[in-house]
């Protein structure tokens, strides 16, 4: 699996899932938002659809690109639960070595 911070960590990305979530948008529409090349914004678009966190429909000559809700509700809740896990072990951990030097 594609790993999701590094999905959710590009600014970029992070724009297109937002702007996909309010509407469906061309890749052309997009293009005009964003300061990148047309080949670098398809990039991303090609690597959110992959994951499935972009829904894609052709209609004509344009693909139309819409956030894929539930996908990004399990991958958000993944990445939150992820953290909680990691928050409970740091704190275990800091418990113990408190714990330790209280018995020093």
């Amino acid at each position: 699996m594609t790993n999701l911070y590094h999905i959710f960590g590009d600014p970029t990305r992070q724009r297109i899932l937002a702007m996909t979530a309010q509407r469906e948008c061309t890749q052309s529409e997009l293009v005009d938002v964003f300061s990148i090349s047309q080949p670098a914004l398809k990039k991303h678009l090609d690597l959110l659809v992959n994951v499935s966190l972009l829904h894609v429909k052709k209609r004509g000559k344009f693909r139309y690109y819409r956030l894929n809700e539930a996908m990004y509700r399990r991958a958000s809740q993944h990445i939150q639960q992820d953290l909680e896990s990691m928050f409970d072990q740091k704190l275990h951990q800091l418990k113990h070595f408190l714990e330790e030097e209280n018995h020093d």
